[in-house]
């Protein structure tokens, strides 16, 4: 399969940018149903072993976001922390309208008392309507259901440190959401006055 990191096996200047309908129909279903997908750009990482921020170079990445396939288990642990549920899923039509999937979100979290960070998780899954009635696919299609597909992310705006970054450009002294917060109100401080 090669090298997956930013580019895989794609010309200079490649965007891998596809919707939720692609990432089903396009990638997920073929992998499961073990049909040849060309160009083969999305590796299979296993069962969760990586913490978010040691993606880079093996899952596909695309901007912010990394790509990869892995097996539905139920304990997503790592090595630094865990995914944790959102309870949080949406369904995936086709241009047709028909449901071919589900999107499920979570969050990563980190230690053993679960502190969310900013890094998040959307797993899709391939629907139950494409069950067919014959039991050769029948049994191919639940073999199937064992495969997700993970596109992980970080978010934006969020007052969490990136936990994986050890290359600092200050003097190393984080500031807190709250700090960052009263920090940004003592501007506002001086320009209110207080009666006597």
């Amino acid at each position: 399969m090669g090298d997956h990191g930013c580019s895989g096996n794609l010309p200079p200047g490649f965007v891998f940018s596809p919707t939720d309908e692609e990432l089903v129909l396009h990638f997920l279903h073929r992998k499961a149903s073990l049909l040849p997908c060309n160009p083969d750009i999305i590796p299979d990482l296993g069962l969760y072993p990586h913490d978010p921020w040691q993606l880079e170079g093996k899952a596909l990445s695309s901007g912010n976001q990394w790509y990869y396939f892995s097996q539905v288990m139920e304990n997503q642990v790592t090595e630094n922390g865990f995914w944790k549920s959102l309870d949080t899923e949406e369904p995936i039509f086709s241009s047709a309208g028909k449901k071919v999937g589900l999107k499920k979100y979570l969050v990563y979290c980190i230690g053993a008392e679960g502190v969310e960070t900013s890094w998040m998780m959307q797993e899709y899954h391939l629907c139950n309507s494409k069950l067919s009635s014959t039991s050769y696919k029948r049994k191919k299609i639940l073999d199937c259901h064992q495969w997700i597909l993970c596109r992980v992310y970080e978010r934006e705006g969020s007052c969490i440190q990136n936990v994986g970054n050890t290359t600092d450009d200050d003097d190393g002294t984080e500031l807190s959401c709250l700090d960052e917060m009263f920090l940004s109100m003592d501007d506002d401080l001086d320009d209110i006055s207080f009666p006597n």
